[in-house]
């Protein structure tokens, strides 16, 4: 057994500066891309939602030209935000380019809707018209903002408890029934409503991909400026407004092109190819199918996602999911077409990552759908949360990197815990680690540690030190929902842009 603390994976910015927080490198040096031809010099937005949202993100829109800082809290925890010309080297309009508004009373309605497919579908809709009528002429924005009233938020999710509901409640048997094409003499809903996500986000992030521009979803509460003045008034608590200010603004530059930090400890050549799966209805299908979904990150650190094929996958009496050799080929063969497509680049390593078993078969046609010059390691990730805790001596708990060599070819590594540039640590439970097993291919199980670590700190949806959980594992969940929970989406965009 081997213990150690591995080095903190640095980020690169202008000029080629290397520090280990993207908030110091950005206040510091500006973004990675600053002095390049692909540097949105000039963002160009839209916005749609409802009047009170509209106001709200007209204020928040002001708000990021200037200095934020948290008044009486730790900088270390919360730096200040020095506005958004001075962090990205391009400057935010205070005023979008196009604005388009929904009358809240509508989305109210529509979001209580007791039939959750078409109460998600007809909130997603609305937006959407909304959008269509922003994206006609010549000028088009760099991305679009949709700001979502909590309501939306609350009610248009899986597990949404609605209170005062309308509308009418049909049977699970009738709601798979019309997800097959069946329709109600009485009730002329189109069928194809019920072959979509009923979580809005994700449903609205597949269907508006046929416009070809990136949105940031963002609840009305998230662009609270102030606390509320009422101390015994319950609001939804969030993090100081510097912070929310990184985040949001690290996202929206993202999305308007941008690349805020390259990883400074990436390899030449090596790719990371996240693998995602999910369980779905196909009409005209009998049996339970599923379908793959897998994420590729560059060392760019830019991403590219692609949609496999729907097949019997999902095995109930294991709980587990397993391709055939062609399926898999072909998978990777889709995720190598679009790479070439977008990079051209030649490709040394492939490291692919699962949260499951791999078979030896599957493992086969991840290899030959690779180039024959092109390695390919296939690595379980998946955070051990009924195993393994390890505890320090004193009030703080395990330090961020901490690697445990538990054999040969596997290792627990702790993402979250004690960080020393933070002098704090910003969890509320016992950190968790990351188990990494080496299932298939020759790869050093420290090499493979040290990238998963690296690939902790590419989330452009945040801007953090690092997170617990690497890209490729952290994001599996909703591009495969996004993919595979709308299987009557046609345009499908490779760029991970659209799917954050």
């Amino acid at each position: 057994m081997k213990v150690d603390v591995l080095q903190e994976p640095s980020l690169v910015f202008r000029h080629g500066q290397a520090v280990d927080d993207p908030r110091d490198g950005l206040s510091l040096f500006g973004p990675f891309d600053a002095d390049t031809s692909s540097h949105p010099r000039n963002i160009s937005y839209a916005v749609v939602g409802a009047p009170q949202g509209l106001d709200a993100f007209a204020a928040w829109a002001k708000a990021l030209n200037s200095p934020l800082v948290a008044e009486g809290l730790d900088h270390r925890l919360w730096p200040p935000f020095p506005g958004f010309d001075a962090a990205f080297n391009t400057s935010w309009p205070a005023k979008p380019m196009r604005q388009s508004e929904i009358a809240e009373g509508r989305l109210a309605d529509l979001a209580r809707n007791v039939d959750p497919s078409r109460r998600a579908a007809d909130v997603v809709d609305t937006y959407l018209d909304a959008i269509r009528r922003m994206t006609t002429g010549d000028a088009r924005a760099d991305l679009i903002v949709c700001v979502v009233p909590d309501l939306v938020y609350d009610n248009c999710r899986p597990e949404s408890h609605i209170k005062n509901p309308i509308g009418t409640r049909i049977s699970s048997h009738e709601r798979k029934a019309r997800a097959m094409g069946q329709i109600d003499l009485f009730d002329p809903v189109d069928p194809r409503i019920y072959r979509y996500s009923v979580d809005f986000r994700r449903q609205i992030k597949a269907r508006v991909m046929e416009y070809k521009i990136p949105i940031q979803i963002i609840r009305e509460s998230t662009l609270r400026l102030q606390d509320s003045p009422e101390p015994t008034t319950r609001v939804r608590g969030l993090s100081p407004l510097s912070d929310r200010a990184w985040n949001l603004s690290t996202a929206l530059y993202y999305k308007a092109g941008g690349l805020p930090w390259k990883l400074g400890t990436a390899r030449e050549g090596v790719s990371y190819v996240g693998i995602a799966y999910r369980c779905a209805e196909q009409p005209g299908r009998r049996g339970r199918t599923a379908c793959c979904a897998a994420q590729m990150f560059l060392d760019s650190g830019d991403g590219i996602v692609f949609l496999g094929e729907f097949g019997p996958w999902y095995s109930p009496e294991k709980n587990e999911f397993h391709l055939t050799k062609e399926a898999a080929r072909k998978l990777v063969e889709g995720v190598l077409r679009t790479y070439r497509e977008q990079e051209g680049r030649p490709l040394k390593e492939l490291f692919i990552h699962c949260r499951s078993r791999l078979f030896r078969e599957e493992f086969d046609g991840f290899s030959e759908g690779a180039p024959s010059n092109t390695k390919v390691v296939a690595v379980r990730v998946q955070q051990d949360r009924s195993g393994v805790r390890v505890f320090r001596e004193g009030q703080w708990p395990v330090l961020r990197g901490t690697w445990w060599r538990s054999e040969g070819r596997s290792a627990f590594l702790w993402g979250s815990g004690f960080k020393p540039r933070l002098d704090t640590y910003d969890g509320s439970e016992v950190p968790i680690p990351l188990r990494i097993d080496i299932q298939h291919g020759d790869a050093d199980i420290e090499t493979v540690s040290r990238d998963i670590l690296g690939l902790t700190k590419l989330n452009f949806n945040a801007c953090r030190l690092g997170e617990a959980r690497p890209v490729t594992i952290r994001y599996s969940d909703a591009v495969g929902e996004i993919l595979v929970a709308n299987p009557e989406v046609g345009a499908r965009l490779p760029n991970f842009r659209y799917y954050i």
